[in-house]
């Protein structure tokens, strides 16, 4: 049977000897940077596959007739998201320090 998170954050805290605040605080700020670098690994990837860094950059291929869109929206999709995704985590990252 699994503690309260209650009773686990402050079972944890105290054989750290960290109070409990700055162990859940640390945990989400590290669960957050964590998500960040898996974010911007998958913007890379993306972005390396067409040659930009940007959703901006992916859509001006698309004006150019550079990138089909028929091969690419799912793609394009994605990158829009994971960029979004970004902005978030990284507002919630200023948030916390």
């Amino acid at each position: 049977m699994s503690l309260p998170l209650e009773t686990l954050v402050a079972q944890i805290a105290q054989e750290l000897s960290l109070p409990p605040e700055r162990l859940v605080r640390e945990g989400i700020v590290t669960y957050l940077q964590q998500a960040l670098r898996e974010v911007n690994a998958e913007i890379l990837a993306i972005g390396g596959k067409y040659g930009v860094k940007s959703v901006e950059e992916m859509d001006a291929l698309y004006r150019q007739g550079l990138v089909e869109e028929s091969t690419s929206w799912e793609d394009f999709q994605k990158l829009d998201h994971l960029t979004a995704r970004r902005e978030q985590l990284r507002r919630l990252l200023e948030a916390l320090a």
